[in-house]
């Protein structure tokens, strides 16, 4: 059952009323107006299911052999609240509804993984009311066929209309999938991670790890989480009627003619722009026999081992949170659509510059305490020097895969394992032999060693 619940009410009684009633195969039409009601097409490889979930209106649907159509509903939901349903069509698991041969649950670090493609195509009618168009895709960090799933919720809105928004809040916007995307954030009992495009469409084509992949990155969900379902449908607030997903199709590795060839290794990567903590990079075009998606970014500190910071829709990216008078190497690799990887380019290699010029002399302490996949850090920034530091950029890079998840007394980013934290207002001076400090909690799995190198300002500081 769908589940953006504001209310904690209503989100205990939609845990509790999950009845999966069955129509049995569609062949011909079939219409289905029972509440939770459902049935599969092509075989078994796709479930289609009513989901009224939020509203006791009927609401009825058209299915047919690669789809349905919303024909009767009469919803009228308040736009600052919970919609009243989800009709949906989907591969995977819903509550112990499964089709057949979609190979879920996966876990997202499964090679296989980078290879699973969806697509839809949707209707929308004039008059159909208050709603969102959206793919609703499901993780878990357990590999359950049944029941509310606890990881991350990934929305990916195709058009909406009326007043109505996403769990949560507005935290960026990102160029994912050849269009651009406002992204939203929040946690209902489990992490809520919505991508409204900016320009509406009624059809799209993805890798399932293109938008994983950067909800990743921000660390709102980890590579060992399973994926169990990806659905498609609407949420209705007002209406409905009209609504309709004319084709659906989820698939893994391909098949009978899918794509196969993966992009050319990307040549000429250089870097220019030099700083004490940070260099611009650059590198030519790939090609590939239907588009390349995007490019991976690796980085190595001095001889050690290589590993993923950053991603890039084009051919340029801007490394960030390195520390002075330190040793980089970066190498970065293409991607397509259909989760085919090239080879690694050339490395370039550079060195930041030592820094100085309103860091002043420093000292950071950090102090951590850590659970089974979570931690807290205490950071303190103690000036050591003779004159006051007024406003300050504190930079340092994780040896692990730690994500930030929030933070308190300083606003804090990630990019990769690249980690930078402005002052605010009201500690953005730090008066000679003083100290400031703030914290964040993040994610972390394999190890969660310390930072060993940080910058103030641009300039090196020792550790406490």
């Amino acid at each position: 059952m769908k589940r953006q619940i504001i209310s904690a009410v209503l989100l205990l009684l939609g845990s509790i009323l999950t009845p999966v009633l069955g129509a049995g195969p569609a062949g011909a039409d079939v219409v289905i107006c029972e509440k939770y009601g459902s049935t599969t097409i092509q075989g078994g490889r796709y479930v289609v299911q009513n989901n009224n979930w939020g509203d006791d209106t009927t609401q009825c649907i058209n299915v047919t052999d690669t789809g349905f159509s919303v024909t009767t509903a009469s919803h009228d939901k308040p736009q600052n609240g919970a919609p009243g349903s989800y009709p949906s069509v989907y591969a995977g698991c819903h509550y112990a509804n499964c089709s057949s041969g979609s190979g879920l649950p996966m876990q997202a670090s499964d090679s296989r993984f980078n290879s699973i493609q969806t697509s839809v195509s949707m209707s929308y009618a004039q008059n159909a009311g208050v709603y969102d168009a959206a793919y609703d895709i499901w993780f878990d960090p357990t590999p359950r066929t049944d029941g509310q799933n606890t990881g991350a919720e990934l929305m990916i809105w195709l058009n909406h209309t009326g007043s109505v928004q996403p769990v949560g809040s507005r935290v960026g916007t990102v160029s994912l999938a050849g269009a651009t995307w406002d992204v939203w954030f929040g946690n209902i009992g489990w992490n809520v991670v919505s991508y409204v495009r900016t320009q509406s469409t009624a059809s799209i084509a993805f890798p399932v790890r293109t938008f994983y992949d950067d909800a990743v990155s921000r660390g709102y969900a980890q590579r060992s989480w399973y994926l169990t379902s990806v659905q498609a449908g609407f949420e209705p607030w007002v209406g409905g009627v009209g609504l309709a997903v004319n084709d659906f199709s989820y698939s893994v590795g391909g098949g009978g003619g899918a794509d196969t060839t993966a992009p050319s290794t990307p040549t000429g990567l250089s870097a220019s722009g030099v700083t004490s903590s940070g260099a611009s990079l650059s590198w030519s075009a790939s090609t590939d026999n239907v588009g390349v998606a995007g490019y991976d970014v690796y980085r190595a500190q001095g001889g050690g081992a290589f590993t993923q910071v950053g991603t890039a829709s084009g051919t340029s990216y801007t490394a960030t949170g390195l520390s002075p008078a330190t040793t980089y190497s970066f190498y970065v690799r293409a991607r397509d659509a259909a989760g085919n990887v090239s080879g690694n380019s050339s490395t370039a290699s550079v060195t930041t510059l030592s820094g100085g010029g309103g860091g002043g002399s420093c000292r950071v302490t950090y102090g951590k305490n850590e659970w089974s996949g979570g931690f807290t850090a205490n950071v303190t920034i103690a000036n050591t020097g003779t004159a006051a530091v007024n406003g300050w950029t504190l930079t340092f890079s994780f040896a692990g895969d730690q994500r930030v998840t929030n933070a308190w007394n300083a606003g804090v980013t990630q990019s990769g394992a690249a980690v930078t934290a402005r002052n605010v207002a009201h500690n953005a001076s730090i008066p000679a032999g003083g100290s400031t400090s703030f914290g964040f909690q993040g994610t972390w799995s394999g190890g969660n060693p310390a930072p060993t190198a940080f910058s103030l300002n641009g300039s090196a500081c020792t550790t406490s």
